[in-house]
């Protein structure tokens, strides 16, 4: 049962690293002391797994700020779509075309690719259940 609660321990220190708080903070907040927090980040494994949970909060923030930017773009090539220039009005045409299209084949490839998937899986036996 001890090395659960390290475990727990080291989950939440190296969430709390990850985010950028300082040893003191990440110390308090894994119910540790600072002096555990230097010793863990000796530690090799450790320091890829805050490493890698650092990496993965900053692509998954930067995919909500790029997810927003596209939403803001999608919008302001609608608005050109009214632009009173024929030229302007034709290019966001095509461009929404083309986007689309795209879209459409992303769609279709990821549909078919999480079926071909599910039929392997099916066929060797794995089940999503316990």
């Amino acid at each position: 049962m001890a090395h659960r609660g390290r475990q727990n321990a080291d989950d939440l220190l190296a969430a709390a690293l990850a985010a950028g708080k300082t040893a003191r903070e990440a110390a308090t907040s894994a119910g540790v002391a600072e002096r555990t927090v230097f010793r863990r980040l000796a530690d090799d494994p450790f320091r890829r797994r805050v490493s890698e949970l650092r990496a993965a909060m900053l692509g998954a923030a930067a995919a909500g700020r790029l997810a927003d930017t596209m939403t803001s773009a999608a919008d302001l090539l609608r608005g050109l779509l009214a632009d009173p220039d024929p030229d302007v009005r034709h290019r966001a045409a095509v461009k929404v075309i083309e986007l689309g299209a795209k879209l459409g084949e992303l769609t279709d490839l990821e549909r078919r690719i999480a079926g071909l998937e599910a039929a392997t899986d099916s066929q060797k036996g794995v089940t999503d259940g316990p």
